[in-house]
């Protein structure tokens, strides 16, 4: 009996039958991770339009492929893959594309390949790869750029922009976010930070932690929404379409959301990068834009916590990296985790005012210690005066008793030495 699995957005649904399951459905199971699943087949399907396959979804062009497979041959698709290959490596010689990006295209087409029981001399496809950096060369934007940026017209841009920045999630999270995924985190009746839940009820759910002003901007973009006539609760999508606030129609629009997906934030965030001046047509000669419009912020994330000193391998766990063996022995409380985060938490905030009342607070904070040790040693000088003093006149008080005594003596020259003395010194004065 065969196993049919098919994949909603957020759910699995399991289906028993017994026919061969389809292709599309196999090479969905093996893709456990939904940020995984979504890169794959975006990967693959670039090879099948390199190819010319028709169909309007990548599920239909696989189809395709499997049909020309048959009726061509094994041969064909090896010969399809080294021309898809060599054209991908002319584009890394041109530094369109790195060629760690080559590598991410012939995994999702082996896997694919793999689940068809298509067989393929891999070695001869690898063997050509090149082996250099996997990373790009780029930069993460300086927090003026990012000012620059919140400054785009759109009430979803700070909350979308201050909550990546300050906890390094996903494009891809935003599928899965809902209100009840964020929850304020307190200390003496004040936000100090959130937590954040991220892809919840999936196989790769973590948790991160966002900024102070990152909660206060989702908070007020919630309250936005609530007043304009959305029901909203804890299952309320995070992000959302907009609606026409200038027609009669515009509460009615806003009491039937649509969630906004990933793509939508990136293309929000890409308009508003290109509006406020960040991005430019390139030179020529240049293939790449200084910094990546969304997952730039997922770098900036990471580079603000290590120069502010977080520990390196809680970073890793916020981004939900993989940290080696370490996944099956580091356990740190969330509690540990939160303390590492708020102590980098001021070089994460973008806001300017927050930044001055932040400063603002730590001057106080600091004039009032000082004050605090002032008073202090004050008190604590009195105190010594107050002793000395009362030493004082305790030895004057038994001085006028031992020369008193001395009076009444025989010796007359050894009592006026003694007093000479004691006038000299200023111990006793003439009355």
């Amino acid at each position: 009996m065969w196993v049919l699995l098919k994949y909603g957005v957020n759910k699995k649904v399991i289906k028993y039958n017994n026919v061969e399951p389809d292709l599309w459905s196999l090479y969905l199971y093996a893709l456990k991770s939904p940020v995984t699943r979504e890169k794959y087949q975006k990967r693959l399907e670039r090879f099948f339009d390199f190819l010319g396959l028709e169909g309007s979804t990548v599920e239909e062009k696989s189809k395709v492929f499997m049909e020309t497979t048959r009726k061509d041959g094994n041969q064909w698709v090896f010969n399809s893959l080294l021309s898809f290959m060599q054209f991908n490596l002319a584009r890394v010689d041109r530094k369109e594309i790195t060629g760690a990006t080559v590598r991410n295209y012939l995994k999702s087409i082996k896997l694919f390949c793999e689940m068809a029981d298509i067989p393929i001399t891999w070695k001869k496809i690898t063997r050509g790869l090149p082996r250099g950096r996997d990373y790009a060369d780029d930069r993460v934007p300086t927090i003026d750029e990012i000012r620059k940026l919140l400054e785009y017209p759109d009430r979803r841009i700070k909350a979308i922009v201050y909550a990546m920045a300050s906890s390094g999630i996903r494009l891809g999270a935003w599928n899965y976010l809902r209100w009840g995924h964020i929850r304020p985190i307190e200390k003496d009746r004040e936000v100090v930070a959130a937590k954040i839940i991220v892809y919840a009820e999936e196989d790769e759910e973590y948790y991160s932690f966002i900024s102070k002003e990152a909660y206060h901007a989702l908070k007020d973009w919630m309250k936005y929404r609530d007043d304009s006539g959305e029901l909203i609760d804890e299952n309320s999508w995070l992000m959302r379409d907009l609606w026409d606030t200038r027609v009669a129609q515009g509460r009615g629009f806003a009491t039937k959301p649509i969630k906004l997906a990933p793509s939508g934030i990136k293309r929000l965030i890409e308009r508003a990068i290109w509006a406020q001046g960040l991005r430019k047509k390139l030179e020529n000669g240049k293939k790449r834009h200084p910094f990546s419009a969304v997952h730039s912020l997922r770098k900036w994330f990471k580079t603000r916590c290590e120069i502010a000193g977080m520990k390196p391998i809680n970073i890793e766990k916020l981004l939900s990296h993989s940290i080696g063996i370490s996944n099956s022995y580091y356990r740190p409380t969330e509690n540990e985790l939160l303390e590492d985060y708020l102590k980098v938490m001021d070089l994460l905030s973008i806001d300017k005012e927050n930044s001055l009342q932040r400063k603002l607070k730590q001057y106080d904070d600091k004039h009032s210690e000082e004050t605090f040790i002032i008073k202090g040693k004050l008190k604590e000088k009195d105190e010594q005066i107050k002793s000395l003093t009362d030493q004082f006149s305790s030895i004057k008080t038994m001085v006028e008793k031992l020369v008193s005594g001395l009076s009444d003596t025989k010796n007359q020259q050894q009592v006026n030495v003694i007093a000479h003395s004691l006038f000299t010194s200023g111990i006793m004065k003439e009355k």
